[in-house]
C-alpha cells in the first residue's frame, strides 16, 4: 500500500511540481506520529505535497504554507480561501489552446512573466515540460511547453483543487515570506519542515530557482532552530546515480541523517537515464529523543 494513500484515495495533488515529496511523505511523517504538533511550518512549500499529507493525517492543528515566490504563495492562498474561482479561471486559460497550443502556452508565458497571476503559474506548471520550474536570471518563467501533452485537464484539476481545499479549509494559512522570516513565531510545539533547493542545483552557475540558496545562511538558521528547541525536519540534497550534491551539514547542528529512496527523477527522465535519486533527511535532536524514549530509535537507523 502507498504510505501517502489511505481508504479516502490518493492524496490531492493541484500544484504540479518538480521535486515534489509525495513519495517520501509518508515515510517523513512516520517520525512525527504520536506526537501533538500544534503548528507544521513548511516555509518552501512548492507542491506543499508534505503539509497535504500531514492535513490528511491530521497531525497538527494548524499549517502554515509558505513560499518566496509570490504567484505561487498566492496560489495557494486561492486552494485555501477561493477553490472554484481559481478552478473555473484554470479552465478558461486551459480552454484557449484549441486554435494553437504551442503559441497560446508561450503567450501565456509572457503574460505571467508581466502580471504574475496565480492562475497562469497553475497553467504553466500543468503544462510545462515534467513540470519544471524553472527561471532566467531576470526572474522570469522560461520553461517550455511539453510538446507531448496539453497539461491536466479542468475537471480532473477542479477535482484536485476542491480535495486539497477540503484538507486545508480552516486550518491554514499562506505567506509571502522569507523562510527565516516564516519560521520565526515556531516555537517547541511545532515543528519545522524545511525543503529548499539542493546545493548542487540552485548556486551561481544554475538559476533554475527564482531565488538562490545561501548554504550559510540556512546553517545559521538551522542553528538558530536548534537554540530555540524547535524540532524540525530538513530534506537536503543526496545522490542522483552516481552523483553526489552538497557538502554534509556541519556536526555542531546534532542533527541525524537519514537516506531515502526517491526513485527516477524527473531531470534523469528527461534526459533518457535511468539514475534513482536518494536523498538526504536531517532530523533534529529533539525529534530524535522523542523517537528514542518511544522505542522507535530504529526510524533512524540507530
Amino acid at each position: 500500500m502507498n504510505p501517502d494513500a489511505d481508504a479516502r484515495g490518493a492524496l490531492p495533488h493541484p500544484v504540479p511540481y518538480q521535486g515534489s515529496k509525495r513519495k517520501l511523505a509518508g515515510r517523513i511523517m512516520a517520525l512525527l506520529q504520536g506526537e501533538p504538533i500544534r503548528h507544521l511550518h513548511e516555509p518552501f512549500a512548492g507542491s506543499a505535497a508534505f503539509t497535504l499529507a500531514s492535513a490528511r493525517q491530521d497531525l497538527a492543528g494548524h499549517f502554515f504554507i509558505n513560499d518566496s515566490l509570490e504567484p505561487l504563495a498566492a496560489l495557494w492562498g486561492g486552494i485555501i480561501a477561493a477553490p472554484e474561482q481559481l478552478a473555473r479561471r484554470y479552465e478558461t486559460l486551459w480552454t484557449g489552446h484549441a486554435a494553437d497550443a504551442l503559441g497560446h502556452f508561450y503567450k501565456v508565458r509572457a503574460e505571467f512573466n508581466q502580471d504574475r497571476e496565480p492562475a497562469k503559474l497553475l497553467y504553466l506548471l500543468a503544462r510545462c515540460v515534467k513540470s519544471a520550474v524553472r527561471f532566467n536570471d531576470r526572474g522570469e518563467f522560461n520553461q517550455s511547453a511539453d510538446k507531448r501533452r496539453l497539461g491536466t485537464r479542468p475537471p480532473r484539476m477542479r477535482r484536485e483543487i476542491l480535495a486539497a481545499h477540503a484538507l486545508l479549509r480552516g486550518r491554514a494559512t499562506s505567506t509571502n515570506l522569507d523562510y527565516a522570516q516564516a519560521m520565526g513565531d515556531a516555537s517547541r510545539s511545532d515543528v519545522v519542515y524545511l525543503d529548499p533547493p539542493w546545493q548542487g542545483t540552485s548556486g551561481r552557475r544554475d538559476t533554475r530557482y527564482h531565488q538562490i540558496l545561501d548554504l550559510p545562511r540556512l546553517i545559521r538558521q538551522l542553528g538558530d532552530l536548534n537554540r530555540r528547541g524547535v524540532p524540525f525536519l530538513l530534506s537536503f540534497d543526496g545522490r542522483l546515480g552516481g552523483k553526489t550534491y552538497g557538502e554534509a551539514l556541519p556536526e555542531e547542528l546534532d542533527l541525524a541523517r537519514i537516506e531515502l529512496a526517491a526513485g527516477r527523477s524527473a531531470q534523469a527522465t528527461l534526459s533518457g537515464r535511468t539514475d534513482e535519486t536518494v536523498e538526504s533527511l536531517y532530523v533534529s535532536r529533539n525529534i530524535i529523543g522523542r523517537l528514542e524514549n518511544r522505542g522507535l530509535a530504529h526510524l533512524i537507523g540507530s
